[in-house]
């Protein structure tokens, strides 16, 4: 722990509008998980694509093992023996897993040889991947695995892992702690970023804490509180969510025995779906990634068609109807996966803005585009929801995750759905934006709106939610009072073992 591997000195780097970086510096030790913490656009991610080669710093230094250190590209960064973990997939679609992983080597074995050893790793760390599937048909979280895995098959020196676990279920976490605490008993250095504030008290060493760009604080987490971190990256203290009493009204989303094939080979069919959700409840679905969450939300946003009769708003068949006509009649849904599915990387905000609130907002006129109007809404949408941007003019892909999360959370609840249906909500946010978006979908409820939320973050769907379910292989288990169940119950049902037999809500 004594010996320094990766020393930062002064490194800044500016953006028109912003200065993502401001003279920060700090070291990472061998063998040690360093997390570094902030808020969204805290600066984290310029950070590590400054170390990945990715961005070159405006000023400052780096030193590798006590040598200058200043990668042009990941390449010569790779060969240094760093690796990095995306928070977002730098994956082909039409390619295999194998086939991806292979285009990160620089000298890649047989394909037929690499697949045996992504089997091999996988099985070892406990995230089942086969590597000939397309990575177009793997969920969000199965793709996550193709990037710790590829990351992994590297031998780094130094890890830097950006949102590893936002989409592991508990158990899953535990393995790959147990995998990096294994690496950095080797000597290996982890540079971790989550927004899992008891993850990185768990893991971590040491932490460094950005706030707006600038380094404002270190601490040893183990000894430090979650809420002490996270008033240090925001600079002064967070409300935690309060939930207003409320009574539910009548039903206002009723499935019935949905059962739909899987859209692909490799995707999960649903099997006899049932459930009904109230006006002014919060349903919670949780699962391990690739259960049919994705598909869930599919047959409910209107992407893939069902029988009629399979889904009812406010007593109305709707399974036939498209995306558009269910937004209309107040069913709003927010996919997990914010760029490329809920958001157009290269469109602006006021673009993505008016794309799904065109209809609900009114922002035609007799088939023309009222871009004034647009652009109002999406700033009411940065306002809202506290989106670090330059404005509404900015495109999508340039937001870090988090915030381009709480602009298609805001986008969508702005909008006053009736019925909102939304997975992952808070992927990837701080903690304190995080308890802003929870703290959001119950003063919509509270509002007299259903919410249905599909997350794989259990202590979320426990704080927020009235009734909770999870899903397994495509089938949906008891729905049961939320407060009522413990972790054992959950884990059961998230695997499983318990009678899968559907049960339709009461009404």
């Amino acid at each position: 722990m004594s010996t320094t591997l990766l020393s930062i000195s002064g490194l800044t780097k500016a953006y028109p509008g912003v200065k993502a970086n401001d003279d920060v510096s700090f070291e990472v030790a061998a063998g040690e998980v360093h997390a570094l913490l902030g808020e969204n656009g805290a600066g984290k991610s310029t950070l590590v694509k400054m170390i990945y080669g990715l961005v070159k710093p405006d000023s400052g230094t780096m030193t590798l093992r006590g040598a200058p250190f200043a990668p042009s590209e990941p390449r010569a960064a790779r060969a240094a023996g760093v690796a990095m973990v995306f928070q977002h997939f730098s994956l082909f679609d039409a390619m295999s897993v194998a086939e991806n992983i292979a285009l990160g080597m620089e000298r890649p074995p047989r394909l037929r040889d690499l697949a045996t050893r992504i089997r091999d790793v996988s099985e070892q760390y406990g995230l089942p991947l086969d590597p000939g599937r397309r990575v177009g048909d793997l969920s969000a979280g199965e793709r996550q695995r193709v990037e710790i895995i590829r990351c992994l098959l590297q031998d780094p020196k130094l890890l830097i892992m950006d949102e590893p676990t936002s989409v592991l279920t508990p158990q899953e976490v535990e393995i790959l702690f147990a995998t990096l605490r294994k690496l950095t008993a080797e000597g290996v250095s982890i540079l971790y970023i989550s927004h899992k504030l008891e993850e990185i008290r768990a893991l971590c060493d040491r932490a460094t804490i950005l706030r707006q760009g600038r380094k404002v604080a270190s601490c040893a987490p183990a000894t430090t509180t979650a809420r002490v971190m996270a008033e240090r990256m925001v600079g002064g203290a967070f409300q935690t969510p309060t939930r207003a009493t409320r009574a539910t009204g009548d039903i206002a989303l009723d499935i019935r025995d949905l059962s739909l094939p899987p859209a692909s080979a490799f995707g999960t069919a649903l099997k006899n779906v049932s459930l009904a959700v109230r006006q002014g409840e919060i349903l919670g679905i949780g699962g391990v990634a690739g259960n049919g969450q994705d598909e869930l939300l599919a047959a409910l946003s209107g992407e893939r068609r069902s029988p009629d009769d399979a889904l009812r708003l406010f007593g109305t068949p709707i399974g036939r109807l498209g995306p558009e006509a269910r937004r209309k009649r107040g069913l709003l849904c927010a996919p997990e996966e914010r760029l490329g599915h809920a958001a157009s990387p290269d469109m602006s905000l006021t673009e993505n803005a008016f794309l799904t609130a065109k209809d609900r907002e009114r922002l035609t006129t007799r088939g023309f585009i009222g871009w004034r109007a647009a652009r109002g809404f999406a700033e009411k949408i940065i306002s809202s929801f506290d989106v670090r941007t330059p404005g509404p003019d900015t495109a999508a892909r340039a937001l870090s995750g988090g915030n381009l999360q709480k602009f298609v959370i805001g986008r969508e609840m702005l909008q006053r759905p009736e019925v909102f249906v939304v997975n992952q909500p808070t992927w990837g946010v701080d903690a304190a934006a995080a308890a802003a978006i929870r703290q959001a979908l119950l003063d919509l409820t509270a509002k007299g709106a259903a919410v249905i939320c599909i997350s794989q973050d259990l202590d979320e769907l426990m704080e927020i939610s009235d009734r909770f379910a999870a899903l397994n292989e495509g089938r949906l288990s008891d729905i049961r009072p939320a407060q009522a169940l413990s972790v054992e119950e959950i884990g059961l049902m998230m695997g499983g073992a318990q009678d899968m037999e559907v049960a339709h809500a009461p009404a």
